[in-house]
């Protein structure tokens, strides 16, 4: 039986990564986030591991649906991805951005008219 040591010798940061490409370009992005955002990535191959291991139990599809969400919202966990997976938050559709602010206009009274 291998040790704990021996089980992740095998692991790297390409490796997690080709493994999210095989699911899709939003799952990629958020692995390399993950592993990005540790001082070594090592320390984040159980998070990796786990988001990517969501396929099994929802589908890759759902999970690159749930990549998609998370990623502009700085979710970057395991437990952050399966909550949009468990709610089903991957079924409905992204927020779109906020329209640009109004022009200035002498007739728009500013936040100061009120004070």
């Amino acid at each position: 039986m291998p040790t704990a040591h021996q089980k992740y010798i095998d692991w790297s940061p390409e490796r997690f990564l080709r493994w999210a490409e095989e699911i899709g370009p939003d799952t990629t992005r958020l692995i390399a986030a993950v592993l990005e955002a540790r001082r070594h990535p090592q320390q984040a191959y159980r998070s990796c591991l786990g988001i990517l291991g969501l396929g099994k139990r929802y589908t890759n599809a759902r999970v690159e649906a749930a990549c998609r969400r998370a990623l502009p919202a700085g979710i970057r966990s395991y437990k952050g991805i399966r909550n949009i997976l468990e709610n089903k938050l991957d079924h409905l559709e992204l927020d779109h951005p906020p329209a640009a602010p109004l022009p200035g206009h002498a007739n728009i009274r500013g936040e100061t008219y009120y004070n």
